[in-house]
């Protein structure tokens, strides 16, 4: 399994590891030996790809490796490259590059006839020469950044211009560079529900795990990510001409196998696919699927790695997650009405991942949330009401935080 240092996901696949007997290898880029008294580790720099490929190959050698797991985008390619040496089931460098390049990917789905937006790209050089080839109202996004950071809907050209500068600081924050730190992607705003797909490829045939409902309208100018709510509610030649879709994509980029996650919007013309993953849903949201399922998804991930694609259940149970903005900028200085929350019925757990004393940067800057919130209830709809219960009864108390440059000025 390779994984940064800092991944909560480390825990989880080392437990479901444990439980399914299987032994595991963590390649990380912390200088230490993350868990010796559960697991092997092999430290490597993630940023020299060619010599963290020695490395690993090299502490491996003596070793009967079943498969190459990769938790999160920055360790997909290393992944790839240990698969194919070892000639194991794997996804070519090429198509995971498609994964976090959005141009590239746009421009890969156009060719293959998936549907796809009106889309161009646009230099930040000189925002004033910009002409845009279709109508407001557009989404700019950067090329590869993810989890919505920097993605900002508008609506006329001051909004453009305005959305430009405000995307070329954040590029610079986030130390962007080459082509993806000098261009932005616009496409045409597309009006109508979100919904996530999560799923498996095993010898290039995609199989379902769940569909998730995405309840709250998402039309911007930001887009952060709310609800997450199971099952969908959509009749099933919907879900049927959403999972096509979406198998139709994963081919586009030519992925083979390993774990998909998949957001997409349905308008009047059909499914059209946002982003595509390879890799598991992000944050803690992957706990609802085991709410669900009564499968740890980390457990259905492992087996369908190792080739043993596990049989999915049709009965799946209510649950969902809310994942909590960050609304407001600030030092967090205390939560409050967490107790009164944590008390409302089917509310099964909160997680607040931001400590008190950290600084709180919402989006489009920021590229995370506070915590999350899950819940499990009989239905659909009391679930779905349990959440926005809970985040109601919730209060995040801030102070300004005060830069020094604000200070000398």
């Amino acid at each position: 399994m390779i994984a940064p240092s800092g991944s909560y996901r480390i825990a989880p696949y080392l437990n479901a590891a444990r439980s399914l007997g299987i032994g595991l290898v963590v390649v990380s880029n912390s200088e230490h030996s993350l868990i010796p008294a559960v697991a092997k580790g092999i430290s490597v720099d993630f940023s020299n790809l060619s010599q963290a490929r020695s490395t690993v190959l090299a502490a491996i050698k003596q070793l009967n490796i079943v498969c190459v797991l990769a938790t999160d985008d920055s360790c997909v390619d290393l992944s790839s490259q240990i698969a194919e040496y070892l000639d194991l089931p794997h996804n070519s460098i090429k198509a995971t590059r498609l994964t976090h390049r959005k141009d590239l990917a746009r421009q890969v789905l156009k060719e293959s006839g998936c549907n796809t937006p009106a889309f161009q790209i646009i230099a930040i050089k000189d925002p004033a020469k910009i002409e845009l080839e279709f109508n407001y109202p557009v989404v700019l996004k950067p090329l590869s950044l993810s989890g919505s950071r920097g993605v900002i809907r508008v609506d006329d050209r001051t909004q453009l211009l305005q959305a430009v500068n405000r995307i070329d600081s954040i590029l610079d924050q986030a130390e962007q560079t080459g082509f993806a730190r000098e261009n932005i992607l616009v496409e045409a705003y597309l009006d109508g529900p979100e919904f996530a797909v999560e799923g498996f490829l095993v010898d290039g045939k995609f199989h379902t795990l769940t569909i998730f409902d995405k309840p709250e309208p998402m039309e911007g100018p930001y887009f952060e990510e709310t609800c997450y709510l199971t099952p969908s509610q959509l009749d099933s030649k919907s879900k049927q001409a959403l999972v096509n879709e979406i198998a139709s994509c994963c081919r586009a980029y030519g992925l083979e196998h390993g774990p998909v996650h998949a957001e997409a919007r349905i308008i009047s013309s059909g499914t059209v696919l946002l982003e595509l993953a390879a890799r598991t849903i992000g944050g803690q949201c992957g706990q609802i699927i085991e709410f669900s399922l009564q499968q740890k998804l980390e457990e259905l991930v492992i087996q369908g790695m190792c080739g043993k694609l596990p049989k999915i259940s049709n009965d799946v149970d209510p649950a969902g997650v809310l994942m909590i903005p960050i609304t407001n900028s600030g030092l967090l200085k205390r939560v409050e009405g967490l107790t009164d929350a944590m008390q409302v019925r089917f509310i099964k757990d909160i997680e607040i991942h931001i400590r008190e004393g950290y600084e709180l940067v919402p989006l489009p800057e920021g590229s995370s949330y506070l915590g999350f919130i899950f819940a499990q209830a009989p239905s659909y709809q009391e679930t779905y009401q349990a959440l926005k219960a809970a985040y109601e009864k919730l209060r995040f108390v801030t102070q300004p935080s005060w830069k020094l440059d604000q200070l000398a000025g």
